[in-house]
This record gives structure tokens, sequence and C-alpha cells, in this order.
């Protein structure tokens, strides 16, 4: 508020011609030598925000590397484990990122479709197949992701997983995984 009162008073004070009417040229000095220290603390403040922000963005790019096609990536390597438990994270983050055409399709290009039938084929327990079927009902609404899993036998592999008493949702991928092969494989045979 005192600012913005000194900033009026100064425009009062000045004639037509934009010069201070009074003759006190050490006020003049004063209020310039604040106007330059202004100046510099929003020169020095901008690069302090431009090194923050260079900064952030450098450490993001070093510790977040979990974006786009690297997570993608990291997903279809954990499908490459022994471990049911990392299986099942892969397949549930291949779930997830099969939302459009171009990352189903980067899925299949990286492996994980050929590992997800795999991880379905070997799977012994329930959580793991659901997980598997999940990431396959996710891939298979691509036309050419399905096309590549019919090719691979993936009708035969889903068939032949047994359905669970306890999770209806393996049956339920399963039926929607065994219904888009099926459309897939019946206009390949009209055709």
């Amino acid at each position: 508020m005192r600012i913005l009162a000194a900033r009026l008073a100064n425009h009062f004070r000045r004639g037509r011609n934009g010069y201070p009417r009074s003759r006190d040229f050490s006020s003049l000095t004063k209020k310039e030598d604040l106007t330059l220290e202004e100046e510099a603390e929003r020169k020095i403040g901008w690069m302090l925000k431009l090194f923050f922000a260079g900064t952030a963005t450098y450490v993001g790019y070093q510790f977040f590397p979990y974006m786009g096609d690297t997570l993608i990536q990291q997903s279809v390597s954990l499908l490459h484990v022994k471990d049911p438990l990392f299986k099942r994270i892969g397949a549930s983050r291949l779930s997830r990122f099969a939302i459009d055409d171009e990352r189903r399709m980067k899925v299949v290009e990286l492996g994980g479709a050929q590992e997800l039938l795999h991880m379905l084929g070997a799977a012994k327990d329930d959580k793991t197949r659901k997980e598997a079927l999940k990431a396959l009902a996710a891939l298979s609404k691509s036309d050419e992701a399905a096309n590549f899993l019919g090719s691979k036998g993936a009708l035969s592999i889903v068939k032949s997983t047994p359905d669970s008493s306890e999770d209806s949702d393996i049956s339920t991928y399963k039926s929607n995984i065994l219904k888009k092969l099926d459309d897939k494989d019946l206009s390949v045979s009209s055709s």
C-alpha cells in the first residue's frame, strides 16, 4: 500500500514534461537507486525461477523415467521375472497403458503380448491368470493386436485357461478375448 501511495504522490509531483518539480536531487538519486535495486531483484528473481525450473526438469528426467515408452518397456520386462507377483504387476501396468491402438501396438512390438500369453499358459493361481487375461483383453481391443494374438495361438491358450469359482472376472475377460479372437478368425477365414 505504501508503494502505491508513493507512486501516486510521485505522479502528482511531476509536471507536464514528466520531470519532478522539486529541486531536491538527493531524493531523485535515492528513487533511482531504489528502482535499480527493484529491477535487479526482479531480474535475479527470474533467474532463480529459471534455475529452479531447470533443476526440477533435470531431476524429473533423471528420477522419473516412468513415463511413456520406458514405462511400457519396464512393464514388459517385469513379465520376464519368475516371481508371479512381479508378473502380475507388469500385466496390470500393461492393461492400464493399453488405452489406444498406438500404445497397444507398442506393447505388441516390445514383446508384451507374447509374454502375456506365456504368463497365462504357465499361471498356477487365479490372480496371475486374471491379470494376464485383463491385459490381453485390453490389447485385443485393437484389431492389429488381436490379429497378432490370433497368429500366436492365443485362441487355444485362452480356451484352455481354467475358469475360477472364486473370481468371475476371469470368465468375463476370457469371454471378451474369445469373442474378439473368434470375430477376427471368422473375418480372416471368410476373406
